[in-house]
């Protein structure tokens, strides 16, 4: 009949192979010809008319071509409304015989001599600019073309099933658990397998083609003259999903497969659950019963420290073999992990790897420290009870508390809660204060003290050691071979038993040895705050109305804090001539006179004020700014109130100490 309909296409020459227009069921613009045919503007060829909901009626006509043989969408369409299936275009990308003008043209050419035939006839509507996605070669960069061709498929439904009730009934679990449902909804949604591939390398498949009939087996040898094995090879995931099982041995029932197979945890990338967890689930579920781990681990991605994707076009990509060459294994291994949360994508920066580099530095240096002053002592049973210092049990104490927060981590797959509680006490605790506190008596004259103080510190550096180790296994391996004499082989840290409980926590050792770390830290802040060099030793007065937990320890304090005698009062004493040290337990004072030159410092501390004060009004003036508070990223102006902030808290400070000198 009369009529047309208008279409738009960014490839005119599949025309040549359209087999229906489509258009939207609700579209009211198309419903008297919805069941009409159609004939092609210069092929003898008609084709109907048909309604489906994949189309958009807001785009472009609301009509829409189809080409089932040469578009993946179109071929969904020609399978519901069982459309001929025309192939215009050969495996040389030429037109093909079933395109009569045309046909022998390259694609290229098609699509120019399809547009002029359309002008000729007048039935070019118009030419519009559009941007869209083109697939392209990662080898040979040429565009793509979709087009029907004879492929192996695997009917997956069954094997999906039996996957979809692995993980259901638990036998199978993701962490972080918010990946279940992704793998769920894939499973559930999966069609049949493409598994062919037309590679020049891969796992070629086991089927044989009859040279005369046609005739199709399928079996590892061949069945003699006259057949031709398949050109075709296996989709990658098809021969990677067999890797469970097939490492031990597999298909032979070897004592490897019996007695490692299924493992217990994959760790792997989230990124991959589609593509490779779940094959492996279906093929271990379907070819030996059993699904083939219990655990999926999902790592996320390494990303740089913005978060951004790693790409040659960014310049972004960090090469771990460089940051291992020059950081090391450990350092970089330790960065990583500090960052990876489960399921999270990984940031990194070079100066991350940098700082885990120091902290290897701090650890060795502080274990060889210790193995310089153990005296051949290894790790063995603890000192009694009643035999413990504060200083030990407070380090047994935190230990006990680095080492659940550790082992819930690990069992938790949280690597940035194991490496910062073990991290933590390995620098805050252990080496910045233990090893400092434990040289009084291992220096001492108490053999006894000595030896018992060697006994803790070596029962604690193999417990951390161990703890450590599978974060920062290489120079964790060292210092335990070291620390316990081990020749290594199976006497390796590697094989060593996970650590227990030492000691249970002692909350009221915590209470105390707190005191006392925050009596020292004032004390040094005091000494950093009037020039008071390290070397130099004076009297302190203790006012405190924990006195009783503090006075036990003179000894520790006065060694801990250089000082030349400690004294506890129930009150302070308000001489002006004296500074006073605040602490959370009470106030210490101490004579200035002869111990600083007062009117030096007072210079010094003015001087301090006055730059202070001139940086304050630099920031106040930025903030004042209106276009300043507008314009700049919300970070940046937060950052200025904050160092403000600091400035007037720090003017504070100096008022206070200015005012205390010059009472004197």
């Amino acid at each position: 009949g009369d009529g047309d309909i208008v279409v738009a296409t960014t490839r005119a020459e599949t025309m040549l192979g359209d087999t229906a227009i489509a258009v939207h069921p609700d579209d009211e613009r198309y419903a008297d010809v919805v069941g009409r045919m159609v004939q092609h503007p210069f092929l003898d060829r008609t084709f109907p008319v048909i309604a489906d909901e994949y189309v958009d009626p807001e785009f472009g006509s609301g009509a829409v071509k189809i080409t089932p043989a040469h578009d993946p969408n179109d071929y969904e369409i020609g399978e519901r409304h069982d459309l001929p299936m025309i192939t215009m275009l050969d495996k040389e990308g030429q037109v093909t015989e079933d395109c009569g003008e045309f046909a022998g043209l390259d694609r290229f050419e098609a699509r120019r001599r399809v547009k002029e035939r359309l002008e000729e006839e007048g039935l070019l509507v118009g030419v519009k600019e559009h941007v869209h996605k083109v697939g392209h070669s990662s080898r040979s960069k040429a565009v793509v073309e979709p087009m029907l061709s004879d492929q192996w498929f695997v009917a997956v439904r069954p094997l999906a099933e039996k996957a979809i009730a692995s993980v259901k009934e638990g036998r199978v679990r993701f962490v972080p658990e918010r990946m279940t449902g992704q793998f769920l909804e894939w499973l559930e949604n999966l069609y049949d397998w493409c598994i062919s591939r037309q590679l020049w390398w891969g796992h070629r498949i086991p089927a044989w083609h009859n040279d005369e009939t046609g005739e199709i087996k399928v079996q590892s040898d061949s069945p003699g003259e006259g057949w031709t094995q398949d050109p075709d090879v296996l989709d990658t995931w098809f021969s990677s999903q067999l890797w469970p099982f097939v490492v031990f041995g597999w298909p032979e029932k070897t004592p490897e497969l019996d007695t490692w197979f299924p493992t217990s945890t994959l760790v792997t990338g989230y990124d991959i659950n589609t593509f490779w967890v779940s094959r492996m689930v279906m093929i271990s579920e379907h070819l030996l019963g059993v699904e083939p781990f219990s655990i999926v681990h999902n790592h996320g991605l390494v990303r740089d420290e913005h978060g951004k994707k790693m790409s040659k076009s960014f310049g972004n990509v960090i090469d771990p073999l460089d940051l291992i060459a020059e950081y090391g294994a450990d350092a970089t291994r330790f960065a990583l992990l500090r960052s990876a949360s489960p399921g999270a994508d990984v940031p990194l920066a070079v100066d991350w790897v940098d700082g885990e580099k120091k902290f290897a530095n701090k650890l060795w240096n502080a274990v060889r420290f210790a193995l310089s002053n153990l005296d051949g002592t290894t790790p063995g049973e603890l000192p009694s009870d009643e035999r413990l210092t504060l200083d030990d049990r407070w380090v047994l104490s935190r230990l006990e508390a680095a080492r659940a927060a550790a082992d819930a981590a690990y069992d938790g797959y949280d690597w940035p809660v194991v490496c910062r509680s073990l991290r933590s006490f390995a620098w805050n605790e252990l080496a910045d204060w233990y090893l400092e506190s434990v040289k009084v008596r291992i220096y001492g004259d108490d053999a006894q003290a000595a030896d018992d103080a060697r006994a803790v510190l070596a029962a604690v550096l193999d417990q951390l050691l161990r703890l450590l180790h599978p974060v920062i296994p290489f120079v964790t391996e060292t210092l335990w071979r070291a620390l316990t004499g081990s020749d290594g082989g199976r006497d390796s840290l590697a094989l060593a038993d996970w650590p227990s409980q030492l000691r249970a926590r002692d909350e009221d050792a915590e209470t105390a040895f707190a005191l006392v770390q925050d009596l020292v830290t004032e004390v040094r802040r005091f000494r950093s705050q009037n020039g008071v060099a390290d070397s130099v030793s004076f009297p302190l007065t203790v006012a405190t109305g924990q006195r009783e937990l503090l006075e036990p320890h003179t000894t520790l304090l006065a060694s801990l804090a250089n000082l030349a005698s400690i004294d506890f009062v129930d009150e302070a004493d308000d001489d002006p001539s004296l500074a006073r040290v605040l602490f959370d337990g009470g106030v210490a004072t101490t004579p200035l006179a002869g111990l600083i030159d007062v009117e030096e410092e007072l210079e010094r501390l003015r001087r301090d004020k006055e730059k202070a004060e001139g940086s304050l009004r630099n920031a106040e003036g930025k903030l004042a700014n209106d276009a300043f508070v507008s314009n700049a990223p919300e970070q940046v102006v937060q950052g200025e109130r904050d160092r403000v902030a600091e400035l007037q808290q720090r003017i504070a400070e100096l008022d206070e100490q200015i005012s205390t000198l010059a009472a004197l």
